[in-house]
């Protein structure tokens, strides 16, 4: 994730759990990154990154985060971080694809309008398409 003319970016990013994640500034002033978990509140962390700088940190439960810079308050994104190798975003139509997800039963769940909806699935193999409503 980066800082450039005060605003994050991406807006949204999904991370893997576990795996090292770096925050950058590449604007020309001292930013802060304050990552806090969004459903139990708990900080994860609250770095200075000067102009030019980097951090990086493994995030260590899966969930939504909220990241805002405490010097610029109008600056907020926020991270996905999800153990599974299977996230992705909806296009603009809602429609989403996993590829090579292993055979088996699994669960799907999504994310939108404040809602987490869950669906599970048996992938035997070729395409398996449904609906989440």
């Amino acid at each position: 994730m980066d800082q450039v003319g005060q605003t994050f970016g991406p807006d949204f990013l999904l991370v893997r759990t576990g795996q090292p994640v770096e925050f950058r500034n590449s604007d020309d002033s001292l930013h802060n990154v304050h990552v806090t978990h969004e459903e139990t509140r708990e900080p994860a962390f609250n770095v200075a990154i000067p102009t030019g700088g980097t951090y990086n940190y493994a995030f260590t439960r899966d969930g939504f985060y909220h990241v805002g810079c405490d010097i610029h308050p109008a600056m907020a994104a926020t991270i996905f971080s999800a153990a599974t190798p299977f996230t992705t975003l909806a296009g603009t139509d809602g429609r989403f694809v996993f590829t090579e997800v292993p055979l088996g039963a699994w669960t799907v769940n999504v994310y939108a309008a404040g809602r987490h909806l869950r669906r599970d699935v048996d992938v035997q193999g070729g395409v398996v398409d449904g609906t989440v409503e």
